[in-house]
């Protein structure tokens, strides 16, 4: 596949992320709530997780912003679903790492469509609005072994 047709790929499967978010909502019954804003863009997340014997049992979010951030959190709550946390903690370091333009790993599991949003790197403005919701479900993480 020649890159202007990966990257047109990508481009849609971004837009029908925006378009048609997954896990969007919120969780009660004891989630982790973490609310995180980019005050440069003015997106913002309320990320809600629940986490059981070290598995990420669900994942929802609620928020504004643009396309980039939007999507994101939507990819990511779908890929960390059903993981172990330290696989979803995995995951964000592999993502923060080709934000930054860096050669990935190889991984044992499958990133899904989180890949089509490796072109952010080549536009720096942007990468904040992409690890939005990884540092919300990092910090969320953190809270939920805290207690």
């Amino acid at each position: 596949m020649s890159f202007n047709n990966l990257d047109t790929l990508y481009r849609q499967v971004i837009m029908d992320h925006y378009k048609n978010p997954r896990n969007r909502g919120s969780l009660d019954n004891g989630s982790v709530t973490i609310d995180m804003n980019n005050p440069t863009c003015g997106d913002r997340i309320e990320l809600h997780l629940q986490i059981d014997d070290g598995i990420v049992q669900d994942a929802k979010f609620e928020g504004e912003g643009c396309s980039i951030s939007m999507s994101s959190a939507s990819m990511m709550t779908q890929a960390i679903k059903g993981k172990k946390v330290e696989d979803a903690l995995k995951m964000s370091s592999i993502f923060s790492d080709m934000m930054l333009g860096e050669d990935v790993e190889e991984v044992d599991f499958d990133l899904g469509d989180i890949e089509a949003l490796q072109g952010v790197s080549k536009f720096p403005a942007r990468i904040k609005c992409a690890t939005l919701s990884w540092k919300a479900m990092e910090k969320a993480v953190a809270t939920d072994q805290e207690h």
